[in-house]
């Protein structure tokens, strides 16, 4: 009686399965540190070539899907293992390009000498080249970058990948890369997007995807308000960064941006009159149902074009805060050659980056002058119509801030 034998790739799975339920037992912290070295070598290359030979058989296996009802190979692998379906996916995709586009990756892979990772990253970017290359060009390009995942990590290739055109055809790459470069900041232009989800507790979410372009310039500007303070003591780089944000907004001139609601884009504060000289009171954000605390509406009427509108009993406007009440820019000069820096203690936030602070406040009748104002950095400016500490003033003019107790 005959029996049929199995398939070669079931036989090779099968005798696979049974030397590593031989090794099963096997304590590796008795391994010599030459054979460790050894074992993870060989092993992470026999991974490759396993997964090489799976990607070969994913490549012809439209039929598993289609015998079973699946949308494709790549769903019906993740609902049988329960990996990951865009795993899946991104392996089929990268199956159906070595069977049919580059077959030197894919015996580079089967031999183990091209990782996955290495491999995903040459064929995007062999996929990526124009579609009417030369034929002899496209071989060298597949040819160069496999040879070079000798020595290149996945990260680097990927970079390599991008201008592999200069690299074998400089003529051609010029061109190409500004094709390409229009490409990626049309897409970039496309994906832009920004969104802003309060989270009910005074915090709202900002997130989004900016081109590179524009998130560099963010970058520079975030960091001219963060720079002087990296210190031992300052904060994490992203909260820095996020306080550094709004320090950019409040030193936006609203004079130079489009008209909002048929006036220069402003920002107004409504708070009672008997509150704004109390410590614990709200002020209201006009046009939301935010509230501010009164010491953050006193901060806020330090900087330009926001406008605090003071109201009596009956919310009748008492006052509506004009321009004056803030310092001119001739003044700014002024502080800045003046004191040179921030003036809180110990403080070095040079005196570009600073903001104009009353030493008497506005709201208890101080005055818009060179004596009564002092360069505070944000932190400081903060700290300053902050309830829970008191200040005093140094005799050299510097601001000493005490936590009340």
């Amino acid at each position: 009686m005959l029996v049929n034998s199995p398939h070669p790739v079931l036989a090779c799975a099968a005798a696979i399965e049974a030397a590593l339920k031989d090794v099963e037992g096997v304590e590796p912290v008795f391994m010599r540190t030459s054979d460790k070295a050894d074992a993870l070598l060989a092993l992470s290359r026999l991974e490759v070539q396993l997964t090489a030979l799976r990607l070969r058989i994913m490549a012809s296996a439209d039929d598993v899907a289609v015998e079973t009802g699946a949308r494709d190979v790549a769903a019906w692998l993740a609902h049988q293992t329960q990996a990951s379906p865009r795993s899946c996916r991104a392996e089929q995709h990268l199956a159906a390009a070595l069977d049919a586009r580059w077959t030197r990756l894919a015996t580079a892979l089967t031999e183990g000498v091209v990782n996955v990772e290495q491999a995903q990253v040459i064929a995007r970017a062999l996929d990526e080249l124009p579609d009417d290359l030369e034929p002899e060009l496209l071989v060298q390009a597949e040819e160069h970058l496999v040879e070079a995942a000798g020595e290149y990590r996945p990260d680097q290739l990927r970079v390599l990948g991008r201008r592999i055109l200069d690299v074998i055809a400089p003529e051609v790459g010029e061109a190409e890369e500004a094709r390409q470069l229009q490409r990626e900041e049309e897409r970039a232009w496309e994906a832009t997007s920004l969104t802003l989800t309060s989270r009910g507790d005074g915090i709202t979410r900002l997130s989004g995807l900016l081109p590179d372009a524009a998130a560099v310039r963010l970058a520079t500007y975030l960091d001219a308000f963060t720079s002087p303070r990296q210190t031992a003591a300052a904060a994490p780089q992203h909260r820095a960064r996020g306080q550094a944000f709004i320090a950019l907004l409040e030193h936006l001139d609203p004079a130079r941006l489009p008209d909002h609601g048929g006036d220069a884009t402003t920002v107004m504060v409504t708070i009672n009159h008997d509150a704004l000289t109390k410590d614990l009171a709200a002020a209201g954000l006009v046009g939301t149902d935010d509230k501010i605390t009164a010491a953050e509406a006193r901060r806020l009427a330090c900087t330009a074009q926001i406008v605090p509108v003071v109201l009596g009993g009956k919310s009748e406007i008492l006052d509506l805060g004009r321009t004056r009440r803030l310092f001119a820019r001739a003044q700014h000069k002024a502080l800045r050659l003046r004191d040179q820096r921030c003036r809180g203690e110990n403080c070095t936030v040079p005196a570009p980056w600073c903001e104009a602070h009353h030493l008497r406040p506005w709201s208890k009748r101080g005055k818009t002058n060179l004596a009564d104002g002092i360069l505070l950095c944000s932190h400081h400016h903060h700290r300053a119509h902050d309830p829970r500490y008191s200040v005093e003033r140094m005799p050299n003019g510097d601001i000493r801030f005490h936590r009340r107790n």
